[in-house]
Parts: C-alpha cells; structure tokens; sequence
C-alpha cells in the first residue's frame, strides 16, 4: 500500500542536506544536553546537599545500568531504520506495522529489563568492587531507578519513530518537561525532605513516566496518519519484529560489549576509592556535552541514510558521510577545546572538594584530547546501519573497543598502575575501533552500489 502523497519538505530524501542535517541535529543536541543537565542536576544535589559518598553512590551505577538496559535499548536503532526505510519508500502499510511491532517489543523489553536490574544490581555491584561506604546506597538508588525502566524503553522508541520520520523536535519538547520536572523533584525531596540517593532515584523515575505518557499520547494523537498508534492494534507482525532484531540487535550487543568493557573499567576506578569514583562520575558528565552533539550525527546518519535507501538515492550517502564527519571535527575543536580549558570550574559545581577536582580534570584532560575519534567511531556505525548493515559496526566495536580495553587493562594498566594509564584506554581504543567503523562503511557502501 502506497502513499498518496508526501509533502517534499518533510522528506530526507530531498534537498539540500548540509542545512537538513543541522535542523535535524540541533533539536536531538538540545535534547540530549538538557538530559545531562538533568543527569548533572542529580549529581550535584546529592553532591552539594547530601555527601560526597552520595555522588559516588548515583556515579558508580551508571556502567552497571548500561550494561543491563543497553542491549534492549539497542532494539530502538532497528526501529528508527526500518520506519525511515518504510517512510523513504512511502508505504503505509508498512510503516504502520512497523510502528505497532516497535511499540510492542519496547513494552516486553521494558518489563524484561527491569526484572532484570531488580534481581542483578547487588551481585553487580559486589563484582565491580564497589566501595564499601557506598555500596548499600548505590543499591537502593538501581532498585528504585530500574522501576522506571519500562517508561524509558517506551519513550526512545517512541521517539525513535519520531525521529524517523524527521521529527526531532517533540521528543526535545517532551524531553523538557519531565526533565525540568526531574530537577524540580530533585530539590525537593534531597533539599527540602532531607532525603539522599532516593530521593533523586524517585525523581527520576516520575519524570520518566512523564515523558512516556507525553511520547504516547503524540502517537495516539499524531497528525501524520502512518505513523499514528491505536492501542488495540498493538502487536508484534514477525516479518517486522525480524527486521528490527536484524538491525538493532546487533546494535544492542555492540551497546552491551561496550558497556561490559566500561564495566571493567569502572572497577579499576573502583579501586582508586570513593574520591575517584565521585571525580570520574563529575566528569563523565562534563564529558557528556561534547559527546552529545556527536550522538546527534549518529541519529541524524541513521535516518538520512535509511531514508535515502528507501527513496533508493544512493549518492545522498556520500554527502551525509563527509557532512557528519566535518560536524564531528568542527564539535571536537570548539566545544573538546572549552571544556578543557573549564574543566577545574566546571568540575567545582559538582563538588568543592580540591582532590575529587584534581582526579576530574586528568580524566578530562587525557580524554579530550582525542575525542574526536570517539566521534567517528560513534557516527559512523549510523551510516552503515542506515544501509542496513548492522553487524559489522557491532564486530568493530567488540574488536576495537571491548577487547582491546580488556587487553589495556591487563597489560599496560597492570605494568604502570596509574590514573593516566587507566584513562588513555579510551582514546587509544575509540581510535582503533573508528578505524574499524570507516572501513565498514565503505565495504556497506560498495555491496550497495553492487546490488543496485
């Protein structure tokens, strides 16, 4: 069943795509940046009105929760492909089915993924070699956190079809609202009722319901018919559910690879005690806002291309490759270079504490240097994925990054034990696994040509 019409200034496959890209990215960039403000805003309450320990406590969750909630969460990029495939191919029918069977998996997903967190988070915790002045609050901090699993899962597939179709700016929207209301929740429960890392845990997860209760309610109510949702139709079409595993889970296992190996090196963060784990959690964040715009380009790649593939303009791919890789460098000089140069105040707003800021800024420091690897090895799956290719960046990654980290810390961090040492696993091995991922893209982009 094919569509009627399009309007061609809602379609990917058409016009300029240098300006395309930009007013697509800007609106995920605004809404990734006020997450991490969000995220930073737990940090920094706890920091400043609970403890330092507190901070650590919510900081050294963070790799355990990726681990357990990526793989499903990597479902999502499957999604985004085949409803830009289907969009860009202007069937409706398809894209309907696309849309029910998404929405479906992100409930089994959800559930499955919290019961998950609920029976895994003290064993994990215990593994990593958590300090013990922490553990006991970071495992009540993922027993409340995982209850909001569900909502999230919902909400980035919903926002995956969103972004499908071009829509980045109601994900932004909704995005806002449950995080302003996240911090606002943040204060009262940590400043006003006196609570700690559950206080901040509770916050989060209310926002989440929020923003699924919006995202859904778009759908519900979308004024772009293909993609509107009917709860009565919810259910999983098979060929469908195939062609979201074929691309997003790999996509999930390359999340779950990477996440495993982050896991590693959170315990030998671990092992430096409480002030490197609250320093290392203060400036992930930090870090955070230049890998946010990247992550933009990453979202950005996989819909231009898997639009372009579906409308079968082939060239486009080229251009979206060359524009992502110059917004990628251009971020890595501008906004890689100011946060270098703020580190040590931006640091300070999370925690005065002078130890806690000097761990921070080496973190900083020895990572942004070559964050710009990062990027490439980050946008460039998007690529490839779009094409359909998604196994090849998941090899890449578990090639590049996830073996060669283990390697690194077993080796080189083992020889010469120390912060600068454990940290420079990052940019050595974004670079060998970005390496990897530019050549995926051109052995994707040459099959394609073949093919058509």
């Amino acid at each position: 069943m094919k569509m009627v019409s399009y309007k061609k200034d809602k379609e990917i496959s058409f016009g300029p795509m240098f300006r395309k890209i930009i007013l697509f990215a800007l609106p995920i960039m605004a809404m990734n940046i006020l997450q991490l403000l969000f995220n930073a805003a737990d940090l920094v309450v706890v920091g400043r009105f609970a403890s330092k320990e507190a901070m650590a406590a919510v900081g050294a969750t963070g790799a355990i929760i990726n681990l357990i909630v990526n793989l499903f969460m990597g479902l999502s990029v499957g999604t985004s492909v085949i409803v830009a495939q289907d969009y860009g191919a202007q069937d409706a029918k398809a894209i309907e089915k696309s849309v029910h069977t998404s929405i479906t998996v992100s409930v089994i997903a959800g559930i499955t993924v919290m019961i998950l967190g609920l029976l895994l988070c003290n064993p994990m915790l215990i593994m990593i070699g958590t300090p013990a002045d922490i553990i006991d609050l970071s495992a009540v901090y993922m027993r409340i956190y995982f209850l909001g699993v569900p909502a999230s899962m919902i909400y980035n597939f919903g926002a995956a079809i969103l972004r499908a179709i071009g829509d980045s700016r109601r994900p932004m929207y909704y995005l806002v609202i449950s995080g302003i209301t996240n911090a606002l929740l943040n204060m009262y429960f940590v400043i006003v009722l006196n609570m700690s890392v559950n206080g901040v845990a509770w916050a989060t997860i209310i926002s989440q319901y929020l923003s699924m209760i919006l995202i859904l309610w778009c759908l519900i109510r979308n004024e772009e018919r293909t993609i509107r949702l009917n709860l009565r139709k919810l259910h999983i079409d098979r060929e469908k559910l195939a062609k979201v595993i074929k691309i997003g889970l790999p996509a999930g296992l390359q999340s779950l690879l990477f996440s495993i190996s982050n896991v590693l090196i959170q315990s030998a963060i671990n092992s430096f005690g409480t002030a490197m784990v609250a320093a290392s959690s203060a400036a992930g964040n930090i870090e955070g806002f230049v890998a946010t715009p990247m992550n933009a380009y990453y979202n950005a790649a996989i819909t231009y291309t898997g639009q372009s593939m579906g409308a079968k303009k082939y060239d486009r791919i080229d251009e979206i490759a060359k524009i992502c890789t110059i917004l990628t460098f251009a971020t890595w000089i501008i906004v890689g270079g100011l946060t270098m140069i703020f580190s040590r105040p931006l640091l300070s707003i999370f925690n005065s504490d002078p130890e806690v800021i000097r761990l921070g800024a080496i973190r900083i420091n020895v990572l942004m240097v070559a964050y710009f690897t990062c990027g490439i090895m980050n946008v460039f799956p998007g690529l490839t994925r779009g094409m359909g290719y998604s196994v090849l960046p998941m090899l890449c990654t578990l090639i590049g990054a996830c073996l060669f980290r283990i390697v690194w810390l077993v080796t080189f961090f083992k020889w010469f034990r120390n912060v600068y040492m454990l940290f420079a696993c990052y940019p050595v091995t974004w670079a060998l696994a970005g390496i990897g991922q530019v050549v995926s893209f051109f052995y994707a982009r040459k099959k394609i040509r073949q093919e058509a």
